[in-house]
């Protein structure tokens, strides 16, 4: 039996494990340049999670938005509940606030252009009450 020339020490036992190509006809293996590799996966997520924070402030501004017409239509509500009303108003309709000369508030169904030439209050506001019995300026 003829013996290696080749010095045990330098012979790779499992050379596909090498970092590098053992053979002349191997494919070539670069090294990875992993500051490269997590400066892009950084320069990604940044991106994403600012698209993610864009949407859900503009998500929250809405919210805010919504929830000052709320307490807006509150206010309102509450400033015709406090006015003078001989009528029991219902869901869907329309109708006028008006204020007296004493500063005292009328809710009526008649509308400014039907009191002929001369009402007898000033129009404050033509107002519709909503299901959830707040009201609404139109």
């Amino acid at each position: 039996m003829k013996e290696n020339p080749i010095d045990k020490d330098k012979i790779a036992t499992h050379p596909h494990l090498l970092p590098y190509a053992h053979t002349l006809g191997s494919a070539i293996i670069k090294p990875i340049d992993e500051g490269k590799i997590k400066g892009r996966a950084l320069k990604s997520m940044y991106k994403q999670t600012e698209n993610s924070l864009t949407q859900i402030k503009e998500q929250v501004d809405l919210l805010v938005k919504q929830a000052q017409k709320i307490h807006d239509r509150i206010a309102i509500s509450e400033s015709i509940y406090e006015a003078e009303c001989r009528i029991t108003p219902l869901v869907g309709h329309v109708y006028h606030l008006y204020e007296k000369s004493n500063g005292k508030r009328v809710l009526s169904m008649v509308g400014p252009d039907d009191w002929g030439k001369s009402a007898p209050y000033s129009h404050i506001a033509e107002v519709e009450l909503l299901a959830d019995h707040t009201w609404d300026v139109l």
